[in-house]
């Protein structure tokens, strides 16, 4: 026992560090054994499209209509989402593979040798060789009918001096049809699969389709942030231009002696603190740029994520300001939103989920018949002693007979099962009620986020109009009172604060013109998303490509 004892311990020395060396090189070992080997990689992704028919002079140039096409062409979001349809139609192309016919197939070889233990076994060591084939068809249609034929041939060869036919082929033809007559009767609970599975497929695109309106209002907010860094970054120099003249004029009157020394650093800290402001600006302007490239795929190639950006579509609107009322807004909603068509494919699908449930309570009662040929050839003997050779047929001569059914046998079943307590179908029930009624929870949840996101955007836009003008008149009315103020200083009668307050106002006003310019075009885009419009009207039409 001892000396087991070590031969064990010493074997687990022995395997451990080359159980470890495998371990570590394991790529080495699944090569070895063929796994990594006559893989087909997987193919590349698709680089992005388009960009290079949008570069000018060494620049990105875009409209907003170009950044949504490019957007859909290049996004990575987009290509994500996608996935969910092709799933979609991929469950859809399994939910018909319970209908697929199948065929089959078996050849089987077997030789036996025994002693013989009575006279009757025809030999005093009993020799036999079976040679069996055989071949299947079987095929469930979407009524719940099940079709199975089986053709089945045994050529056996024995040394039993008894055997009348020897050697023998027989041959044997079966047809089979079998029918529910109550659980999985008729077409419904046959093709409930295929239907819940093409309300899938409907779903999917509709989610689909929302999720591409979601990614155009995010290329538009993008493109029109861009806009407003870079106007604001127009808006901050132009401040420390006028900071850096009232500055200048002043060091002027200092060296005159017109200027006490101690109010030069009014001035001074004025350009100091609006530099400031424009680094800040050029800043944000960079991370905006850098978000916008990724919406509309620039920073996937090298050549493009370098390129500066040049956005033409001026923020200012122009003719007639769109113009709306809640009431119309939601009853576009409720037509156009595909997140709602979406809601009611899958309440579609729950229906069909609880009848399909119902189905699964009822008996199972099958009534299943068949019919069959049988047939024989080969080397027949007779009874004499020793026996003789009387016929010898082959194996058409057995099939002809199985095929004209000269051997017939037939039959039929009534098969009943009823479960006493079926736990399992009550449960499956029970979940597809529930179901239903969490997503029709689910759909009027949407119905409220829907009709919350069209008040918020009529809101939105109407504010954004009268900000609009508001801010129109505060730049105008800035500008006057710099002016004034500016006149004052140069006549002596104010000092220079009041000129550095009023630039600082009409900085402030002129970013604020900007801004509400900017809110307004989101605003729009955003009535646009609610109402269900926003692809319709950048002409975004989603077509899926032929299989």
């Amino acid at each position: 026992m001892k000396v087991l004892r070590f031969m064990v311990a010493l074997i687990a020395l022995i395997v451990a560090p080359s159980f470890s060396a495998l371990s570590q090189q394991a790529p080495r070992l699944e090569r070895l054994v063929g796994i990594s080997s006559h893989q087909k990689p997987a193919a590349p992704l698709l680089l992005p499209q388009g960009l290079q028919d949008h570069v000018s002079n060494g620049k990105l140039v875009l409209s907003l209509d170009d950044s949504i096409r490019l957007a859909l062409l290049n996004n990575t979001d987009v290509r994500l989402d996608h996935s969910q349809i092709e799933f979609a139609q991929n469950n859809l192309h399994r939910a018909h593979g319970p209908f697929d016919p199948l065929l089959t197939s078996s050849f089987a070889d077997n030789r036996t040798k025994t002693p013989a233990i009575t006279q009757t076994q025809g030999a005093a060591i009993p020799d036999t060789l079976s040679q069996t084939t055989a071949f299947g068809y079987a095929q469930t249609f979407q009524t719940g009918t099940n079709f199975q034929t089986s053709l089945n041939t045994n050529k056996l060869s024995t040394n039993n001096s008894l055997s009348l036919v020897n050697p023998s082929i027989a041959t044997y033809l079966q047809f089979t049809l079998t029918q529910p007559l109550l659980r999985n009767f008729g077409l419904f609970p046959n093709r409930a699969s295929i239907l819940i599975a093409q309300r899938n497929l409907k779903q999917a695109r509709g989610l689909f389709q929302g999720e591409v309106n979601d990614i155009i209002l995010r290329t538009v907010v993008n493109y029109w942030s861009v806009i407003l860094a870079r106007e604001s970054l127009v808006v901050q120099r132009k401040s420390l231009e006028e900071a850096q003249k009232s500055y200048d004029h002043d060091k002027k009157a200092l060296g005159l002696g017109a200027l006490p020394p101690l109010d030069i650093y009014r001035s001074e800290s004025q350009v100091a603190s609006r530099r400031v402001g424009v680094i800040q600006a050029e800043y944000a302007l960079k991370q905006t740029e850098d978000q916008f490239r990724q919406v509309v795929g620039a920073d996937l190639d090298p050549a493009t994520r370098v390129l500066d950006l040049e956005l033409i579509d001026q923020p200012e609107p122009f003719g007639d300001l769109p113009n709306t009322d809640i009431a119309t807004a939601l009853a576009r909603a409720l037509a156009n939103r595909p997140e709602l068509d979406a809601a009611r494919q899958q309440l579609a699908s729950d229906e069909l989920s609880v009848r399909l449930a119902h189905n699964g309570l009822k008996p199972d009662l099958e009534l299943s018949g068949f019919y069959a040929g049988n047939g024989v050839a080969g080397n027949q003997f007779n009874t004499a002693a020793p026996p003789q050779l009387v016929t010898t047929t082959g194996l058409g001569d057995g099939l002809s007979q199985t095929f004209h059914f000269t051997y017939p046998a037939y039959g039929a079943a009534l098969t009943l099962s009823l479960p006493v307590k079926n736990h399992g179908a009550e449960a499956n029930l029970a979940d597809a009620v529930v179901s239903r009624r969490r997503d029709q929870y689910q759909e009027r949840r949407t119905n409220q986020s829907i009709s919350l996101e069209v008040t918020n955007a009529v809101h939105a836009l109407e504010e954004a109009k009268l900000t609009m003008e508001a801010a129109k008149v505060a730049v105008n009315l800035a500008k006057e009172n710099l002016h004034a103020d500016e006149r004052k200083y140069e006549l002596g009668a104010e000092p220079v604060f009041f000129v550095l307050d009023a630039q600082t106002q009409l900085a402030q006003a002129e970013l604020n013109l900007i801004q509400s310019q900017i809110n307004f075009q989101i605003a729009v885009a955003q009535l646009d998303h609610s109402t269900g419009d926003l692809l319709e009207h950048h002409h975004v039409e989603i077509v899926e490509p032929k299989k």
